[in-house]
């Protein structure tokens, strides 16, 4: 099902923002080659990444343990690895993707595929 968003100039680019579509909770990231979704919670712990910061023009850094995960495909790019001893947490919590939507601009409006 196709959703509207926002006006696309609400989000600049190297930001993120946190919205719903429907039932789906999501991020909608503004990335130098376009606008792209994933879910709002990270797998690992599920805190909002609405709240992560972007690294490097392609991932987002949870901003509880640090896991980062591509924007762009949601692949665990680095799993949590913070603060130390959270690794032992990562033995029941092993690595998951994010599930990510198609975003697409028209007329300045931003619409996702769910």
């Amino acid at each position: 099902m196709r959703y509207e968003l926002c006006a696309s100039s609400e989000i600049p680019e190297g930001k993120s923002k946190a919205m719903q579509a429907g039932e789906t909770k999501l991020v909608v990231y503004h990335l130098s080659d376009g606008f792209y979704a994933t879910q709002a919670r990270c797998s690992h712990m599920f805190a909002s990444l609405g709240k992560g910061k972007i690294v490097d023009d392609k991932c987002v850094q949870c901003p509880l343990h640090r896991a980062r995960f591509d924007i762009r495909t949601g692949d665990v790019s680095e799993w949590a690895n913070f603060p130390p001893g959270v690794q032992l947490l990562n033995v029941v919590r092993g690595e998951k993707k994010l599930d990510t939507w198609p975003v697409s601009e028209e007329n300045g409006q931003l619409f996702v595929e769910i």
